[in-house]
């Protein structure tokens, strides 16, 4: 079900359409230009039930809901709301805990309590000690009746799974309906499904998401599978008197050290890499290491620029068209600069 792709130069040209959601930019892009709004329209939807199922922001939210009202109690949920859940706690399990789903609570006190766009003056908090995440093993997920146990006092964040998990699950749906090849990106979360155009996606990577692609630092054809980058410069803000971030290291509460100003890993889906390039974050100066230790390619940016790649990050790729721009959470823009 797919038309004659337009063309620049010989070169095939994917339809792109952006839109707001979920406190960033989401992009879709798809082989067949005739089927963009299409695309669009579907990661509309998908985006408004995640939104509805899973935000920390809305009171109304069947995550806060179950907080507010079912803590402690065997609940059924959402199909939607279990399959986040879960992909969440296998991050955690995966990353031995370094990505845990209930740092709620410091990222509260850090005064990370409203959307990102909120906290741009401050959040005017006053410090307080920071204190361990409850811990992730303490979430029971039961997939046989669909059943899910938050104890009380546990404050869930799936905002470093939640997008990741939404840009393997949309593309992978637009793919096999449309029949065409798909790249989501959902504020730096890069998803691809279906088939890849000749020559692969080409995905520039840059330390700011407003970088335009024609000047990003380098790029890299994505085939398959999922890129995501996780850093500390972009998503900041001022509380007690001190600038902070958003990744937050569970095992002490505390905004994770700065050791990587970007950090982008590729992994076989978007969620897993995601969860790596968070840990690289938290892992600070011992990130090169384990990412080697487990086999993970990735691309890390110190503050003063350095570029180190390890586990076989692949070199820049010369002469690919950028259709894709990565960067860290925020207003990712995609183009085609053929």
């Amino acid at each position: 079900m797919s038309s004659p792709m337009a063309t620049k130069d010989g070169v095939a040209t994917p339809g792109i359409r952006s839109m707001s959601a979920i406190g960033t930019t989401a992009t879709v892009l798809v082989e067949d230009p005739a089927l963009a709004d299409v695309a669009l329209a579907m990661l509309a939807g998908d985006l408004a039930d995640l939104d509805e199922a899973c935000s920390r922001f809305r009171p109304d939210s069947e995550l806060r809901r179950i907080e507010a009202q079912q803590a402690g109690r065997r609940t059924e949920v959402s199909a939607l709301l279990f399959d986040a859940l879960d992909a969440a706690c296998r991050i955690a399990s995966l990353t031995a805990g370094i990505v845990d789903p209930t740092i709620g609570s410091a990222l509260v006190e850090l005064g990370y309590d409203r959307d990102f766009a909120a906290l741009a003056g401050g959040t005017g908090r006053p410090e307080v000690e920071a204190t361990p995440a409850p811990g992730w093993w303490q979430i029971e997920l039961n997939r046989a009746d669909r059943t899910v146990t938050i104890p009380r006092g546990i404050h869930v964040d799936l905002g470093s799974t939640a997008k990741a998990f939404a840009a393997d699950r949309s593309a992978a749906r637009i793919a096999d309906s449309l029949g065409c090849g798909v790249l989501i990106n959902l504020g730096g979360d890069v998803a691809v499904a279906g088939p890849p155009p000749a020559g692969g996606w080409g995905v520039g990577i840059a330390l700011s998401s407003s970088t335009a692609p024609a000047d990003t630092d380098e790029v890299i054809a994505l085939w398959s599978g999922g890129l995501a980058s996780s850093g500390t410069t972009a998503r900041t803000w001022i509380h007690g008197g001190r600038r902070v971030h958003h990744i937050v290291d569970p095992w002490t509460g505390k905004v994770a050290p700065s050791t990587w100003a970007l950090a982008s890993v590729l992994a076989s889906t978007c969620l897993e890499a995601n969860g790596w390039s968070t840990a690289a974050v938290v892992w600070g100066p011992d990130a090169p290491g384990n990412l080697v230790a487990h086999g993970v390619a990735a691309r890390l940016v110190a503050p003063d620029g350095t570029v180190l790649r390890v586990g076989g990050w692949p070199e820049p790729a010369a002469n690919l068209p950028v259709n894709a721009a990565d960067g860290d959470a925020g207003t990712t823009d995609y183009r085609w600069t053929a």
